[in-house]
Formats: structure tokens, C-alpha cells, sequence
């Protein structure tokens, strides 16, 4: 069938033609956004899941709907080392200039952007990383202190005061959350605090890998009263079809049972592991109904790429000994896995190798579901390495 019309979208943070499956999230957040905007309390949300079931995707259809609803929002990705004020000073920046053209809000938008100069300023001395510049004067003694967790909480305050005014929320979506260094995660959660104290319009949309539960509560011992954790895992059966067959039926084009229950089987109901599949068996399909050999046939190069991409990118960075440990885990089957038992694996201690672990979880490549157990952060990465056997 014709590629052009290929419906499927495999990639980082991609929408989906269908976003089956995660309604209640949507909507439970949706909530939250407007009884804030509405002076009501609510808490900010944290999404957790592996790689390749949608966090991004989520986050970015969240933005939209909180902007066609109204509100100010602004998305930032938390790299892994880049400071927290050196990624969220432009994007707050841009959300006070739009503040600003907001009637009611506009004095206190400018006194927003007097306090970002400020704490810019501040930040600076502190986080070699910023170089944003502003056209205003700072206001001396606003979020200007030098401290982050300070200054932060003054400033967040003064947007969300900015958004009160308004009769809005400003809503702050961070990606993969867990690369912010406790240091500067603490403050973050604190500045919510204060916030959600003095019933300020203001809430984080964060993602990350599974970890990130355990150093938002290492941060703050309160966030656990702070935030509504959402798991992300695989789609059930019928979310999985959906998925499939939403797109399909767009284009006037069916599939077989039988071939709907491989790409179910040989994607066990992952979000991005279904759009792979799905892109490839259209391109393979000649005609409808899609058939099962059609699927066969789709499965050796959906593999392929993603054995070249979303797999490979992730092996390159890492060290041979941190290799030696992911293969290490692989061999042992299925996951999770005791960290003495992959120690045994490796002929050595856990100790000898607790480093090694640290690096890999600091990398995003594993993660600790519970204590003495690791496990692949990507769905499917055992066997990937069993395949390369690197």
C-alpha cells in the first residue's frame, strides 16, 4: 500500500493517530488544571513508565489541551547535564511575555519578568549554564537571593500570581523528570509546596523513568502528599486494537484476527512497539485486509529498526563494563533481576559492582523496581542484546 498514506508514526513523542488507552490520565489531569484555575486545590501529577509507552506523547497532548482550554503551559526536557534553572528560565520567560498580553495580568506579568531578570541573574554565579539576558530591569530582592530553593519558590509564586489574576493555570510539563539532580529537584518540589500553600494556580506535569518515585521522596519527605503518581505500562487488548485499527479503518483498509493477534503478540501492548509495527506492516501489505504473512513479513524490519535505533542508540552509551553488566542481566532470562545474582553472573561482588549499577540507573538504563532487584528500563532489551550479543 501506498507509504504516503502510512498512518503509523513511530517516534520520539509522536502522536499517535490513535491515543488509545490513556483517557483516565488525560482526564484526571484536565481536572486538576481546571479547579486550580477555578482557586480549588489540586495536585500536580508525576507519570512513570519504561521507555515506550507514551510519557512524551502524553505530556505534549496535555500541553495542547491545557492551551485550547485557556491556560498558559510550557514544556521543557530535564537533559541530563544541563542545570534545572538553565532549562527553565527561557520557557518561563516566553510564558510571563504571554501573561503579559493577558489584560488583567498584565502588571503583575511584568513583575513576573523583573523577578526571572533577577533570579537569572542570581543563577548565573551558581549554574555556569545560563546565559539568557533580559531586556528589563531586575527587582531588588525578588527571587534574586542567590539560593535556589528560595528563589525558585518566589518566583514560581510570582507566575503563579501572574495566572491568578488572569483566571488561569500555569501548567509546567517536565520530561524526563529524573535526570534533575536531587539538589536541584528539592527545590522544585518545594517551590510546588509553597504554591499549592497559597493557593496559587501553578502545576507540574512531570515524566520519567520508574526511579523517579524514590528521588522525588528523597527530595521531599512530603511529596508523597504532593503528587498523584500515575503508572504508565502497556495497552490492554482491546487499547492495543485500537491502536491498530483506528488508523487502519481511517484509510479504509482492514486487518485479519489472526494478524492483529501477532502484532498483539509481538508487541505485548507497548505504545511505540505497536506504531512500529504497525508502520511496517502497511508498507509491507499490499492490499486489504491486512494478513497475517503481511505481519511476518513486517516483523523482521520493524526488529531492524528498532535494533538500529531505539536499542542501538541506547547501547552506544554506555562503557564496556557497563555492557558487560546489561548482558549479564539478559542471560538471566526474564526480568527483574537479584543484583547478587548478576554479580554471580559477572564473578564478582556486589560491591565491586555497585558503581557500575549506579552508572546505569544515573544513565537511565536500569532502574530498581524494589530493594536487591534491577531491571531494563527499555521493554524488550534483553533480547535485544541476546541478538547482538554485544
Amino acid at each position: 500500500m501506498e507509504s504516503l498514506r502510512n498512518p503509523f508514526a513511530p517516534g520520539a513523542g509522536t502522536r499517535p493517530y490513535a491515543l488509545a488507552g490513556r483517557d483516565a490520565v488525560l482526564e484526571e489531569v484536565a481536572t486538576s488544571i481546571a479547579r486550580l484555575a477555578a482557586g480549588r486545590s489540586a495536585k500536580s501529577h508525576i507519570l512513570l513508565g519504561l521507555r515506550g509507552v507514551g510519557k512524551t506523547v502524553l505530556l505534549e497532548e496535555i500541553r495542547r489541551r491545557a492551551e485550547d482550554a485557556g491556560h498558559i503551559a510550557v514544556m521543557i526536557e530535564a537533559p541530563e547535564r544541563k542545570s534545572l534553572p538553565a532549562a527553565l528560565i527561557p520557557e518561563l520567560r516566553l510564558a510571563l511575555v504571554r501573561f503579559s498580553i493577558l489584560g488583567p495580568a498584565k502588571d503583575l506579568a511584568m513583575r513576573g519578568l523583573r523577578a526571572l531578570a533577577g533570579f537569572a541573574s542570581a543563577m548565573k554565579l551558581k549554574y555556569k549554564d545560563v546565559e539568557v539576558t533580559f531586556e528589563v530591569e531586575p527587582e531588588t530582592g525578588l527571587a534574586d537571593a542567590g539560593d535556589l530553593e528560595h528563589d525558585l519558590a518566589t518566583l514560581l509564586e510570582t507566575v503563579g500570581t501572574a495566572a491568578e489574576s488572569a483566571g488561569v493555570a500555569f501548567v509546567l510539563l517536565v520530561d524526563e523528570l529524573q535526570y534533575v539532580q536531587t539538589s536541584q529537584l528539592g527545590p522544585l518540589v518545594s517551590a510546588l509546596h509553597r504554591c499549592a500553600q497559597r493557593c496559587k494556580p501553578v502545576l507540574l506535569i512531570g515524566a520519567g523513568l520508574p526511579q523517579l518515585r524514590g528521588r522525588i521522596g528523597n527530595a521531599k519527605t512530603y511529596s508523597e502528599r504532593l503528587f498523584e503518581f500515575a503508572e504508565l505500562s502497556t495497552l490492554k487488548s482491546n487499547e492495543s486494537k485500537d491502536a491498530i485499527r483506528i488508523p487502519l479503518q481511517a484509510e479504509d483498509v482492514l486487518i485479519d484476527d489472526d494478524a492483529m493477534d501477532q502484532i498483539l503478540l509481538d508487541t505485548q501492548g507497548y505504545p511505540y512497539f505497536l506504531q512500529e509495527w504497525g508502520k511496517h506492516t502497511w508498507n509491507c501489505a499490499r492490499q486489504s485486509p491486512v494478513s497475517l504473512q503481511d505481519v511476518e513479513h513486517a516483523r523482521q524490519l520493524a526488529r531492524y529498526s528498532l535494533d538500529a535505533g531505539f536499542f542501538g542508540v541506547r547501547l552506544d552509551r554506555v562503557s564496556g563494563k557497563e555492557r558487560a553488566y546489561l548482558m549479564a542481566m539478559a542471560h538471566l532470562g526474564n526480568g527483574p533481576y537479584e543484583s547478587s545474582e548478576v554479580a554471580e553472573t559477572l564473578g564478582q561482588s556486589g560491591q565491586d559492582l555497585a558503581t557500575t549499577r549506579a552508572r546505569l540507573i544515573e544513565k537511565g538504563m536500569i532502574y530498581s523496581p524494589t530493594f536487591g532487584l534491577v531491571d531494563f528500563t527499555v521493554p524488550f532489551f534483553g533480547e535485544f542484546l541476546l541478538r547482538r550479543q554485544v
